[in-house]
């Protein structure tokens, strides 16, 4: 690997949290968290066992195993199950440490009352996500973890982080822990040394004397027993769930209909009202006025609201309410944003990056005298390249039920931030956060949206001032127009080549730096010479981290400009990388097995080819192949290899199921995502006019996996997406000769 690491940066905006300031306090608050160990000190199952273990026969053995009498094992999973099988995944995990039976072995979603709180995701900024980028340690991960250092409210998922910090750091542990003390309490009842009884199927046996029990037996007295906060883990030999394909526990509830989301909320003992939203069209604006008279007189209406920077009207249903808000005329004031259409927000960029320059702006990583090597290089490039805004749209629209009442909220709703959302909550209605609850069900999609608590607040706030209990429902419209969004970014690119054609320099600026702060840096490659610097440029549109957050731009930008300067110096694209890769020894393995299972060196077929990225993104190295077909003059995607090395695969069956997941998300932005303005305002408004890939348009996926070894493991659910839409340019590119530089596709070949 080489050295190359995005430099240190000066503040964060994580309420100045650093990653010294973490390791240095050591303990963090909030329920005594401590940061190195995945268990609290001490066994708290006294506090906790009301709250997740109040059933006839259930024993909590320590605060994320709980075991009843029918010897069912439950995981208590703090994490949300958003559609990517992270309740599995981490049920399995601690399963194998515990050598509980896997059939017998439960999932319960843990409390959002702060007694769950992850520590483990702390132990995101006390360690680098990739080995390429060995000091980024204090990103900003704005959206991903705004609140961290201010509120330590860490019931948070996100950042392909769930498998990688809270599995391997907490529910290992406590499945170690939890089998030690089950073990511990039978040696003690039997009188038999504890290293002479066995575990497995969630049984305890000793050959010795015949002696075997379920572990329900001892689950009692195992709760009793000493806990060991450094348990000895399995290595990988003896691993009998991890590595392995084990079903869902998710998807019989999914496919009988009984799974819950935050949209299904009906609350025992409450009747429901339902409330429609009408929020600005252009940030930044507040309601002047408005004439509800129309929707006074409609069937079902209950209120009309004017909330300042939203309108709500609450009815009988939720289309009696929606109806009855397309009525209501509402006079917004004038916004200062300069920005009225997209050719002004990339003005806005465009003059950010005049500023600075060849040599201006913040620089985020360096090597080398990049300026002096491009000025003596043998043959210079230089490139822009845009990106568009791009909304979230998850298939579950945004949702809140609210009940306000006696000095008390609670809240149904879908969410990767829980106690943020409590937090929010209480700041908005004047509540204390013990007085709140957060009832977490299943979430209907997210991809980085339901970071953002308004949604919830807003409903909370229409609670309050019913005065009833009311479900809040967000049209596909307002969630597709009136939202927080992925960035739209422009960056410019320079290279230099030396007589032979290989890259000796390398320089970018761009406009929007977010999280992870490595994301802009090219660090696998070996150009002696980097610079990449960041113009800083104001956004129109609300930001809101979006799958892959930064990578999902600067994998388009960095894999397409390589891609240009192996162009520049006639070499293949694939080869030309490989040469770059030489202290690099996974990701030269990841593209040669690409290149294999693709068949990239054989010729393509008459009006075919090819296109090749890679990009390393929370601990994954993903080299996808893209093949297109340009018969037709536009470009049909007929196949898609990815190689992933996470370091190990704890499912691999979830695992390529999100690396595909990923795939066609980033295929779908590449093609057809695409906010466009006018007036300040997003005209586009639902699938109609923000375009999905139909089935018929997404290529034959194939995935390969590699455990590389001993490496830290890596996260699925956003690594997928990065390489997919420099691949795809790229693979256009060598069909036809046509270089595109700026997303989407789909419409440059109109």
């Amino acid at each position: 690997m080489n050295d190359m690491s995005p430099e240190e940066k000066k503040t964060s905006k994580l309420g100045k949290w650093s990653r010294r300031g973490f390791i240095g306090a050591g303990v963090l608050a909030g329920g005594g968290l401590l940061i190195g160990i995945g268990v609290r000190p001490g066994n708290p199952i006294g506090a906790l066992g009301p709250k997740v273990a109040a059933g006839a026969g259930e024993q909590l053995v320590n605060s994320w195993v709980k075991i009843d009498t029918d010897n069912i094992v439950t995981a208590i999973v703090p994490h949300c199950e958003m559609g990517q099988g992270a309740h599995s995944v981490l049920a399995q995990m601690l399963a194998d440490e515990l050598d509980a039976a896997w059939d017998n072995v439960r999932v319960m979603q843990a409390p959002a009352d702060g007694s769950y709180v992850v520590s483990d995701t702390a132990r995101m900024f006390a360690a680098p996500f990739t080995l390429n980028a060995a000091d980024w340690l204090e990103p900003t991960w704005d959206g991903l973890f705004t609140k961290l250092g201010q509120s330590m409210d860490l019931l948070i998922t996100g950042g392909s982080s769930s498998i990688r910090t809270t599995g391997q750091h907490q529910m290992r542990i406590a499945g170690a822990a939890a089998r030690q003390m089950l073990v511990g309490a039978a040696a003690d009842a039997w009188g038999v040394p504890a290293a002479e009884i066995a575990t497995r199927d969630s049984m305890l046996v000793h050959e010795a004397s015949g002696n075997s029990a379920p572990y329900s037996e001892f689950a009692s007295a195992a709760a009793e027993q000493s806990m060991d906060h450094t348990p000895t883990l399995k290595t990988r030999d003896q691993y009998r769930l991890m590595g392995r394909s084990k079903a869902r526990t998710d998807i019989p509830a999914k496919i009988n209909g009984t799974a819950e989301f935050g949209i299904d909320a009906v609350p025992d003992g409450l009747e429901l009202s339902y409330a429609a939203v009408v929020r600005p069209p252009v940030p930044g604006t507040s309601v002047i006025s408005m004439d509800a008279s129309r929707a006074e007189g409609m069937s079902g209406v209950l209120q009309i609201l004017n909330m300042g920077n939203f309108v709500a009207v609450v009815a009988d249903s939720y289309w009696q309410a929606q109806q009855a808000i397309n009525t209501v005329g509402i006079e917004w004031s004038q916004s200062e944003s300069p920005v009225k259409t997209m050719d002004d927000q990339f003005a806005v960029f465009s003059s950010a990056l005049d500023a600075a320059g060849d040599t201006g702006g913040d620089q985020a990583a360096a090597r080398g005298d990049a300026p002096g090597a491009l000025a003596n290089a043998a043959t210079s490039i230089d490139a822009e390249y845009r990106a568009p805004y791009l909304a979230h749209a998850p298939m579950e629209p945004l949702n809140c039920t609210a009940h306000v009442a006696d000095g008390k909220c609670d809240i149904w709703t879908s969410t990767q931030v829980p106690l943020m959302a409590r937090s929010e909550v209480a700041s908005t209605v004047g509540i204390g956060a013990d007085d709140i609850t957060i009832h977490h069900p299943y979430l209907g999609g997210a991809f980085g949206r339901r970071l953002g608590s308004e949604y919830v607040a807003m409903a909370a706030r229409v609670a309050q001032a019913t005065g009833y209990p009311i479900k809040m429902i967000w049209s596909r419209e307002e969630d597709t127009q009136k939202a927080l969004y992925r960035c739209a970014d422009m960056s410019r690119m320079r290279a230099g080549l030396d007589e032979s054609g290989a890259l000796i320099a390398y320089d970018s600026v761009f406009t929007q730096r977010h999280d992870p702060a490595e994301a802009c840096v090219p660090a696998m490659y070996d150009i002696a010479n980097t610079s990449v610097r960041v113009a800083e440029a104001e956004l129109h549109l609300p930001f809101q981290a979006w799958r892959s957050v930064d990578h999902s731009q600067q994998g388009f930008f960095i894999e397409s400009f390589i891609d240009e300067a192996a162009a520049a110096a006639g070499a293949d694209p694939l080869e030309y990388r490989l040469s770059m890769l030489t202290n690099a020894p996974r990701h030269t393995a990841v593209l040669e097995k690409v290149a294999e299972i693709s068949n990239w060196r054989e010729p393509s077929a008459e009006g075919t080819a090819k296109g090749v990225a890679i990009v390393e993104s929370f601990g994954t190295i993903v080299a996808e192949v893209i093949e297109v077909d340009m018969t037709s003059g536009k470009p049909k995607m007929t196949n898609c290899w990815a190689v992933c090395d996470a370091g190990y695969v704890m499912n691999p069956d979830g695992f390529r199921n999100q690396i595909e997941g990923g795939i066609v998300f980033g295929l779908t932005a590449a093609m057809y995502g695409e906010l466009e303005l006018e007036d300040g305002a997003i005209v586009q408004s639902n699938f109609h006019d923000y375009r999905m890939l139909r089935m018929n348009e997404v290529p034959n996926i194939e995935v390969a996996l590699i455990n590389s070894g001993d490496v830290p493991v890596g996260g699925a659910g956003e690594p997928g997406l990065p390489p997919a839409a420099p691949a795809l340019a790229n693979a256009i590119f060598a069909a036809s000769g046509t270089r595109l530089r700026e997303l989407p596709i789909a419409k440059q070949f109109v």
